[in-house]
């Protein structure tokens, strides 16, 4: 695991990162740009999840090439990293098991948010967030979930849609498992510990 985390905290590979991450998160504001163009500005915040997601882990790599960390940044980047790339996974699953097919966007966006969710976790033993910083993110999290699916801003999955009040039912769950890894990255912080090359 050493040479792992060697790896991951180079410089070098940190700016790699920080390009592919605002590449993609471009790119994911791009794609909710039909939605948002319908969306109500109260509800802008709230709608684009995944490019949120990934812009947070952004501003964390930032700060890691600063040689600082930004702990409640951290934990927003950990927990939604975790939630909207497993979320997406998922959902493109579906997607292919109601439809019988499944083309190269789908493998895009599953292979894309199954690394989010992946490198969320990777760089736990850096993150240096608190309870307090957990429980801002709860509250986030879960008002997230309000919007999405009773405010019914959620992604749109036209073909899912029969499905959604199992879809928002599976998302809050989801919610809870990404907030308690975010528990338990908390707990193991003395242990885990590692610090930008």
């Amino acid at each position: 695991m050493r040479s792992i985390y060697m790896i991951l905290s180079n410089r070098s590979f940190l700016g790699l990162l920080l390009i592919i991450n605002i590449v993609g998160t471009a790119y994911g504001y791009y794609w909710y740009r039909f939605q948002l163009a319908e969306t109500p500005t109260k509800f802008l915040l709230f709608v684009p999840d995944s490019p949120t997601a990934s812009l947070f882990f952004v501003f964390v790599l930032i700060a890691f090439l600063w040689k600082k960390n930004w702990p409640l940044i951290e934990a927003l980047a950990l927990i939604t990293l975790f939630k909207y790339g497993i979320w997406a996974v998922v959902m493109n699953i579906l997607v292919y098991v109601e439809t019988g097919a499944i083309g190269i966007d789908s493998w895009m966006l599953i292979f894309s948010h199954g690394a989010m969710a992946i490198q969320g976790l990777l760089y736990i033993p850096f993150y240096r967030f608190k309870w307090i910083h957990i429980l801002l993110v709860a509250i986030w999290t879960l008002h997230n979930d309000v919007i999405d699916y009773v405010f019914k801003m959620m992604p749109k999955y036209s073909v899912l849609d029969q499905y959604m009040a199992n879809i928002g039912y599976f998302t809050f769950w989801l919610s809870i498992l990404s907030l308690l890894i975010g528990v338990y990255a908390y707990k193991k912080r003395q242990q885990l510990q590692w610090k930008i090359q």
